[in-house]
């Protein structure tokens, strides 16, 4: 048992304004794990306060780069010698499977040092050479911190999700309150300790547990600056609304339902395993998860076979043992929602290659889902358009027969979503040429793993704006230029 009775405000361990902790309980036997305090309007005043007065009075915005590149490296540090305890307690608290969390510990060095070396080369301040060599003035253009930032993340990747907006966020001036979900309330007090041993100065950062009505509370703040988000499209439509009616600057990293396009050439062996990981990460709570596998009509029952055997093959069960791949869904309403949807698939007439709605044997007091298959999917069924957030893979087939892809092109498109997306072939050149295609913000070709130097985020309803390297960097900045006399 873990508990937080107090709220990270301003940098501080402070006393939350309401009484009441939350009781955390475990997803897989729903033993108690900790308690920890939730925040109210009053605490997010509090935050929203200690923020605006460290950004207009105090130090960090002026701080040198070079200093605040350094503080954000003794973070990264501090992070990985705890990486061990961070990937458990997430286990513990999410049900991500320990081999999922371990293995983002890597991800999250390689993220934070892609945005420390876009810090280091970024230009702050330069003076740009006139087009015109007989101009009157010279342009010196300045890259200057935002504000106070709301970052605002989901329950299912804390730590990325976290951390892909605060250290932006810092590195470029900008003081923040991170709001995260209650369910992370033990992983992300553990972040808290963190950033506060980096040494950042009083007031530049909070974190905050709360609801979403404290969400949308901090949201229309009227001294919040900028709104990061990651989460559903649904709650991304309503802040970009709010933001909007104050000409907040906002940024959205929202939904997917990416398709892998199997193209007829594919190894298939690598292709399913390859899907494996690409479809199935955390328990199919992730928002790249490629759950629309597009097959050719000549290889569709040879993949959907594949597939079989490799789902009926995931061992399912208890997040901490390091033999499990797949393991509960974080909460019993969302374990309901996937089989509610697995229960809708079968009533559009999808056929149940393996699985169903049916909880596995013997792990009926967890929040677990049978990993599921679906083929003979038409791509206008809910379960090929809807965002489903579980281990329910669907199998498309197109038609290839006129010697083309056009068809699983058009199909991996007629979506309203654009996040993520796949491409497996034996000819390289051939896959790129159809990820060059795709409306979507990253495709990865043969399982290549996303990257943190270039930029991720959505097409269509998936969102705007972009995280990771020098872009990500540049979404927590705003342009000054300032004309003197040549």
């Amino acid at each position: 048992m873990i508990t937080y009775d107090k709220l990270f405000i301003g940098g501080e361990w402070t006393e939350p304004s309401g009484p009441d902790l939350l009781d955390l309980v475990s997803p897989h036997d729903q033993s108690p794990l900790g308690r920890a305090a939730q925040a109210l309007p009053a605490d997010v005043d509090r935050a929203v306060a200690a923020a605006r007065a460290a950004f207009d009075d105090g130090a960090w915005p002026n701080t040198p780069p070079a200093d605040r590149i350094a503080v954000l490296r003794k973070l990264n540090a501090l992070r990985e010698a705890r990486a061990d305890d961070v990937a458990a307690i997430i286990s513990a608290e999410n049900g991500s499977a320990l081999w999922f969390t371990r293995a983002g510990q890597t991800g999250l060095t390689r993220q934070a040092n892609a945005y420390l070396e876009a810090a280091q080369g970024f230009g702050w301040e330069e003076t740009l050479t006139p087009s015109d060599p007989g101009a009157p003035v010279r342009s010196v253009v300045r890259r200057e911190a935002i504000g106070v930032v709301a970052a605002i993340i989901p329950w299912n990747s804390p730590f990325s999700a976290a951390l892909a907006k605060v250290i932006p966020a810092l590195l470029a001036g900008n003081t923040v309150v991170l709001k995260v979900s209650p369910e992370n309330s033990l992983s992300m007090n553990l972040l808290a300790g963190l950033l506060a041993d980096a040494g950042l100065p009083r007031g530049v950062v909070s974190v905050l547990p709360a609801d979403r009505e404290t969400s949308e509370y901090l949201v229309k703040h009227p001294d919040v600056d900028k709104v990061a988000f990651t989460g559903s499209t649904r709650a991304g439509r309503r802040i970009a609304s709010l933001a909007g009616e104050q000409l907040k600057r906002v940024s959205l990293e929202l939904g997917g339902k990416s398709a892998a396009v199997i193209l007829p050439d594919a190894d298939l062996g690598a292709a399913i395993q390859g899907l494996k990981f690409g479809s199935l990460l955390n328990n199919g709570e992730a928002c790249i998860a490629q759950t629309r596998i597009l097959a050719p009509r000549g290889r569709y029952h040879e993949v959907v076979a594949g597939l079989k055997e490799m789902v009926e093959s995931l061992p399912v069960g208890d997040p901490a043992d390091e033999k499990t791949f797949i393991g509960p869904m974080v909460r019993p309403d969302q374990q309901q929602r996937v089989r509610d949807y697995i229960a809708l698939g079968v009533e559009e007439g999808a056929r149940l290659v393996t699985g169903g709605a049916q909880v596995p044997a013997g792990l009926e007091l967890g929040n677990y889902v049978t990993p599921t298959l679906f083929a003979d999917v038409s791509n206008t069924m809910r379960i090929a358009q809807e965002e489903i957030f579980g281990p329910v893979l669907v199998v498309i087939a197109y038609d290839d027969s006129d010697g083309t892809v056009d068809d699983a092109v058009r199909i991996a498109n007629e979506s309203e979503y654009g996040l993520s997306g796949g491409v497996w072939s034996a000819d390289r050149e051939h896959a790129l040429a159809v990820a060059r295609r795709l409306r979507t913000g990253t495709v990865t070709v043969n399982g290549a793993p996303i990257g943190f130097d270039g930029p991720f985020g959505g097409f269509k309803a998936s969102g705007f704006g972009r995280e990771y390297g020098v872009v990500g960097l540049t979404q927590y900045i705003e342009y000054k230029t300032v004309t003197v006399p040549a």
